[in-house]
């Protein structure tokens, strides 16, 4: 015969031992594996972002796992079957960069010189430099994602199936080849895409420089016109003003200048004369003297033109056109017929052609050309800017914009379904996706796709060498069919194998491939497709798993992966691949600041995970606020809001074991404990079930921080300090009566419930709770709580009314502590009486009297009166408020002041009841009003009060000999039970209490034997002179004592 089981000693293990003990069950039964493979109904989709392991992952990389593991904890266990395939991100600038550091390069053809197919295997190795401690810190947080097979971005079968994304997009006619102004690295030389350069803006100081421009064949006219690039001036082209705006020619000495009326009081500081008014309209087509000789006469150069991008916020109102360095410029160059004048080259230098400046890199000439400029008299004013400017989102380099050859992918063409797809998307929050990311997508331009690098997806455009077509390669068979050799050997989709690879042309040429790789977000945006291989895919996953009910990515995605992904599936499949979209907040230092490396504030999540474990760092993360707000983050904030959360729990395991353990009680086999069930039991059982009732109800509309402070409340103020502190007493008792068994059941059941509405947001001490208490007494339950289902809510287990009045009692119970803490009564001290009044009367009345014994024991009271109204035991008074009487009477204000202060309780209500009241005041009658005075409510006689939001209680101050001998008697119980746990008494230990004291502490004692007997397990308890196993002095309420405890015998067993 099998015996029944018995519950473990509570752990004595550390936070980090308890978890790791976790993770290696989880390991060693499969569990995740598991949990994604049992029967499922239905489906939930979540898509992997994929990181990129060539660096160190941070605590801000740990923030976004662990809400993805959360959400997708969450739905297996509310039935669905969720696929969590992981991925890597390997192409592109962020690895090239880091390898040409540990080669030394500085230049971009320092590569070519190197190899291009030796540089590209040491990216292809550099990729997976970190992805170890990837996997080692999503395991140790609790971040469930297969890993056996991920999708990675280098992988052939990936980069075919972006080859047949990208084909797609060209049959379609939206991929070409532009002219355009596009923001360009000069230190990585290649184009970015405009949502890359949203992510590399930075405050800069930059030179502020107002020039003259000679109005051409006129001496002393000029106009004034201003930048902050100095460096694009020797290739100006024209100067735009605002067609309908007011310009002005004033009279500045012996010069006149020309500029915007609107600016006139910006540019000078006293206002010179104004010799005409006249539209901005009047100056197109005057011509002026070109600054620098480095260009070409021109016949449509050098000229004022109309521009509707000229602003009058800033600057002069006229603007300097550079063709060849800016969007605006570039369309309105073409459109006048302006020549573009470049003299800048691809690492960001000036050209032979600028004889002055040849070779150097533009930032650095500035000066160089402002000092030119002062020397012939056209510098009118120079200064410093400090403004936001874009910069290499990789590598820090301020961007240059520039005017050259790039392929494009005409999103322009698909803006309004862009706009119409994003619109369906569920946003977390909504206001990234309606206002941030929407107001963007209105305003989409073209995506730069190609860039000028080495690793990353070869664009697959092939032009012939004798007709010069191109065309468009979708796959590796077509490759082969159309190789001008045969393919030999192992396949590699990178350069430099396709760079070598030619292909025969329908008229005879042979088609070599652009020299161009893709932007790398085009790769990870098509993961939805590529993570299967799509559409060479025979297994059909990926129309199982298209579209993702759910991703999740920091704020920093919005014009990155969110984008992508979007406009590659809005094009592809006709609909967003993507329902609902998680944006995390930036996680800052602890002063606000971002994190980073360079300088040193960044977190390591390894610290926390050391310290306080990783279900602290998962509950601070969704406790605190909102995740997709931006967070300060320290090591102090997890220790102080996480830890204490997760260590109520334990403590709360470990306090029923312990008892559980003393009593040899188990859940099977106990008697049902319905017929003995307490208030307090209904009542926490209520509570366990309207929580369930709103954390689902959280969860499934994304509001984690939500969830989590419902939770947090039923653990912490339901649980722990109310339901567990209150019921000690029934686990303490001796007999194992019907009423011990309910408290045992209650206890085992509200643990049993919370381990499952925990699971997903604190998964190892929910596991640990579950394999407590759980499977070794009901082998038919899941091995692991992750296998559970998500607690649903029993309306017919919510008792509302308990609810309401337990909750009334908690109001009143706070409320007379806050008098004791303010009138210095111990809570231990008790009272003779205290009066709760509840003006709402009625239902009030009649739910506090259910509980109204709960009431008395908290507050420490020999009498509790519950009322409905304040009747005579408040005192009302008044003190003057100055800024409403000084204005109003003036002189006479001094006296109205003493006179408020000195009305009568009755006067005082009927001002309060009625708005106002007649005075009498220095021989004159006064209507004082409620905004005269502020009313002051205090308790009559001995009475102290408190009022809150439902009800108002009164507390009996005075103490006499008998109330105080009581409270000696507790301050007793309360020593004799810290020396108890200090001594390290085991709980069932008798003990022997010698106490040495003065004659008044001897009386209470002595009336109180009894009680204090059994409230610390003494069977011996008399005056002498103190001896034992612990010996400490102290003060009880003013009288000194000494204390001595020995124990009788030990616990048994």
């Amino acid at each position: 015969m099998n015996e029944t089981p018995t519950f473990p000693e509570p752990s004595a293990a550390g936070v980090p031992e308890r978890e790791e003990a976790v993770l290696r069950f989880w390991k060693e039964n499969d569990v995740f594996r598991k949990s994604v493979e049992r029967p499922a109904a239905k489906s939930f989709v979540f898509y992997e972002g994929p990181p990129t392991a060539n660096a160190l992952p941070g605590i801000h990389h740990a923030a976004g796992r662990i809400v993805k593991d959360l959400v997708c904890r969450y739905r297996t266990m509310c039935g669905h079957r969720v696929v969590r395939k992981g991925g890597w991100d390997t192409h592109g600038l962020p690895v090239e960069i880091e390898v040409e550091k540990e080669l030394g390069f500085t230049q971009k053809g320092q590569i070519e010189e190197y190899g291009i197919a030796r540089f590209n295997k040491k990216c292809r190795d550099r990729v997976f430099r970190f992805s170890e401690e990837w996997e080692r810190m999503s395991d140790r947080i609790g971040f469930w994602v297969d890993m056996r097979k991920p999708y990675i971005t280098c992988d052939n079968d990936y980069v075919e199936s972006v080859w047949a994304i990208l084909k797609r997009f060209w049959d379609a006619g939206l991929i070409y080849r532009g002219h355009k102004v596009v923001p360009y690295c000069p230190r990585c030389g290649t184009p970015l895409s405009s949502h890359e350069v949203s992510q590399g803006y930075a405050d800069v100081s930059d030179p502020s420089v107002t020039i003259r421009m000679r109005v051409a064949g006129e001496t002393g006219r000029s106009f004034l016109v201003w930048t902050t690039t100095p460096w694009t001036l020797p290739s100006n082209a024209a100067i735009a003003v605002a067609p309908r705006e007011t310009y002005v020619e004033v009279e500045a000495g012996e010069e006149r200048l020309i500029l915007a009326e609107a600016r006139l009081p910006h540019v000078f500081q006293e206002a010179p004369k104004t010799l005409r008014r006249f539209p901005g309209s009047e100056l197109v087509g005057t011509r002026y003297e070109r600054l620098f000789p480095y260009a070409e006469e021109h016949e449509k150069a050098w000229r004022v033109i109309a521009g509707d991008f000229v602003s009058l916020e800033d600057g002069t109102g006229i603007v300097h056109i550079a063709p060849a360095y800016g969007e605006d410029d570039y369309r309105v160059g073409r459109q006048e017929g302006l020549p573009v004048i470049s003299l800048v080259d691809e690492a960001g230098k000036f050209t032979p052609e600028a004889t002055d400046c040849a070779g150097r890199p533009v930032k650095e000439a500035d000066p160089d050309i402002v000092r030119d400029l002062r020397s012939r008299g056209l510098l009118f004013h120079e200064g410093k800017i400090t403004h936001s400017y874009p910069h290499c989102w990789r590598c820090s380099t301020p961007l240059l914009y520039f005017a050259r050859e790039s392929w494009f992918i005409r999103t322009t063409a698909i803006r309004d379904r862009l706009v119409e797809e994003n619109a369906k998307i569920d946003w977390y929050p909504p206001e990234v996706g309606q206002n941030r990311f929407g107001r963007w997508l209105e305003s989409n331009v073209d995506w730069c796709l190609s860039r000028d690098r080495y690793w990353g997806t070869p664009l697959n455009v092939w032009k012939c060498d004798s007709c010069g077509e191109y065309s468009c390669v979708g796959s590796v068979s077509e490759l082969r069919e159309s190789s001008a050799a045969p393919l030999q050997g192992p396949i590699d989709l990178h350069r430099p194998w396709t760079d070598d690879l030619r292909l025969r042309c329908s008229c005879g040429g042979t088609r070599a491939r652009v020299p161009e790789v893709i932007d790398v977000w085009f790769d990870s945006g098509c993961m939805p497709y590529a993570q299967y291989h799509f559409p060479f895919d025979e297994d059909g996953m990926h129309a199982r798993q298209f579209p993702a009910d759910f991703i999740c990515e920091g704020t920093d995605q919005t014009r990155g992966w969110f984008h992508s992904l979007l406009a590659i599936s809005t094009q592809i499949s006709g609909r967003s691949s993507y329902k609902s979209c998680f944006v995390i907040g930036l996680v800052l230092d602890e002063e606000g600041k971002k994190m980073s490396k360079s300088k040193g504030n960044v977190v390591d999540p390894w610290e926390i995970l050391k310290k306080y474990g990783a279900d602290a760092l998962r509950w601070y993360l969704v406790w605190s606020q909102p995740l997709w707000v931006p967070r300060r983050f320290s090591v102090a904030t997890v220790r102080e809001v996480g830890y204490p959360f997760v260590d109520t729990l334990r403590n709360t395991l470990s306090f029923f074991l312990l008892y559980a353990r003393l009593d040899r009680w188990t859940p099977v086999g106990a008697p049902s404990p319905e017929s003995a069930l307490t208030d307090m039991d209904r009542w926490i059982v209520s509570r366990l079930h309207t929580t369930a009732q709103g954390a689902r109800a959280a969860l499934d509309r994304y509001d984690l921080t939500g969830a989590g402070r419902a939770l947090q409340e039923l653990v912490i103020d339901d649980l722990s300090n109310w339901y567990v502190r209150r019921n000690r007493k029934r686990f303490w008792k001796s007999e194992a009566d019907a009423d011990k068994n309910a408290a045992f059941s209650t206890l085992y059941e509200a643990l049993v419930v919370l381990s499952r509405l925990l699971a997903p947001i604190v998964p190892f001490v929910s596991e640990e709770i579950w394999r407590t208490l759980v499977v070794p007494f009901f082998p038919n339950e899941p091995e692991s709580v992750h296998l559970a289902s998500y607690p649903e809510a029993d309306a017919g287990r919510i008792d509302a009314d308990l609810e309401e009045a337990v909750a009334l009692s908690r109001e009143a119970v706070n409320l007379g502590r806050a008098v004791r803490m303010r009138v210095s009564i111990k809570t231990r001290q008790p009272v003779r009486k205290i009066v709760v009044a509840l003006p709402e009367g009625g239902e009030s009345i009649r739910r506090l009297e259910r509980v109204q014994g709960t009431v008395r024991e908290e507050l420490n009271a020999r009498t509790l009166e519950i009322v409905a109204d304040v009747g005579e035991l408040v005192r009302l008074a008044a003190k003057p408020l100055f800024p409403a009487i000084g204005p109003e009477f003036g002189p006479r204000a001094g006296k109205v002041a003493a006179a408020i202060r000195d009305l009568p309780s009755e006067t005082v209500r009927r001002i309060r009841d009625e708005g106002e009241a007649p005075v009498e005041v220095d021989g004159g009658r006064v209507l004082l009003k409620t905004s005269h005075l502020e009313i002051v409510e205090s308790g009559v006689g001995s009475y102290a009060m408190e009022r809150g939001q439902r009800a108002v209680v009164f507390v009996d101050t005075a103490l006499d000999e008998d109330l105080l001998e009581e409270g000696f008697a507790r301050e007793l119980t309360n020593k004799i039970q810290f020396m108890r746990k200090e001594s390290g008494f085991e709980v069932a230990d008798r003990i022997r209490v010698v106490y040495a004291g003065s004659d008044r502490l001897a009386r209470a004692v002595e009336r109180h034997a009894g009680q204090i007997r059994s409230d610390t397990l003494a069977e011996d308890l008399h005056r002498g002179d103190p001896g034992g196993e612990s010996v400490q002095e102290w003060d009880l309420n003013g009288e000194p004592a000494r204390i001595a405890l020995s124990r009788v015998r030990p616990a048994a067993g």
